[in-house]
Parts: C-alpha cells; structure tokens; sequence
C-alpha cells in the first residue's frame, strides 16, 4: 500500500478546488467526491466552506448523508472547514428548517456568528501544534459555542472557539485553503497517515 494518503474532498459546493491543491501540496492523493462510490475509496475527507443548508441537501440528494456518517462514525479521519464546520457539529444553534449535520465532534455551533458577508476578515489564529500563527479568512464563518469533554480546543479568535478537533475529526471555522498556508493541511494529512 502506498503511504501517500488518498483524501477526498467532498465536491457538492463550496471552495472544492483550493482544498485539492492545499492537500496536494501537503503530500496527498486529493479526488472530489461526489457518489458513495468515490467515498468507499478514500482514506480521509475534507469538508469545504460553503453553504450549510445547501450541503445539508445536496449530501441527501446525492445519496451521501447517511455514507459519511456511517463512515465517521467508523472512524474516517475528517476535517472541516467553515461550513464543513457546521456540518461536523453534532448541534447547530439556530439550524435552519430541515438542516441536518453528519456529526462527528460533541460541539454546539452558531451558523455566520462573525456577522455577514461583508463583515469578513483576515486575522493571525495560534492554532495548538502549529508553531506559528496560521492567516485565518473568515467568510460568514461560525464559531463553537460550547464542547464536550472529549473535544480539544485548538484556536480561538476574541474569545471565540475557532478550531477543534476529537478524535479524528478535525474543524475550523476559518478558511486555511484560501491562503497558500498548507500547515493546517499537512496536520490533517498526517492525522490521516496515522490511520492508515
């Protein structure tokens, strides 16, 4: 078996292909998923940023809500970023009508808790194993409300949970991909190579 990991990128919406060149980069095997078939093959999955509700319906639509929890729940090393975030969340704050998660992290989220589109920003996030502070765009980003006691928290920003992760699920609410810095990427490939 080759020990370049295989990560899919689950492509229903959202910034699907900077997280294939990010992972790429960070010495991965990176492959859309679009079809339960494609997420049988791979040994990791990133979620992108994008729109919640609309990844909610599409993963039904597609055939994929149920696969991918099944698969996380058996383990599959997962990370999320922004709207991927939400969709890690066992509990949405104020979901909208409907809206379901795959789960995998014991944390509650607020959907655009940064405020709207036109309130996004840059900011320097200390991110815990990573030496130096990683550029954070935060684009109608959420934040974590609260955690259970098996979650780690890896960021904040204002006082605000920004990056978590339990167990093999990794979440940001922060978009790393959009950056050029692959740290946060690398740390996920490798969390991936340790399962393999």
């Amino acid at each position: 078996m080759s020990s370049t990991p295989v990560i899919g990128v689950l492509a229903l919406q959202g910034d699907v292909r900077e997280h294939l060149i990010a992972l790429a980069a960070a010495d991965a095997v990176a492959r859309p998923v679009r079809r339960p078939e494609e997420l049988a093959e791979v040994d990791g999955l990133v979620l992108p940023g994008g729109e919640s509700t609309t990844i909610s319906k599409l993963a039904v639509l597609f055939g994929l809500m149920e696969p991918i929890r099944e698969r996380i729940a058996a383990g599959l090393p997962v990370y999320g970023t922004c709207a991927g975030m939400i969709m890690l969340a066992d509990k949405i704050l104020d979901p909208r009508s409907g809206q379901e998660t795959f789960g995998g992290i014991d944390m509650i989220v607020r959907r655009n808790a940064f405020g709207r589109q036109n309130e996004s920003f840059e900011a320097g996030v200390t991110v815990t194993g990573i030496d130096t502070p990683v550029e954070g765009v935060f684009i109608r980003a959420p934040w974590v409300e609260s955690v259970g006691a098996g979650v780690e928290v890896l960021a904040e920003h204002e006082g605000h949970v920004v990056a978590v992760r339990q167990g093999k699920v990794l979440a940001t609410s922060f978009h790393p991909e959009l950056t050029g810095d692959h740290r946060i990427h690398e740390l996920f490939v490798d969390m991936v190579r340790a399962e393999r």
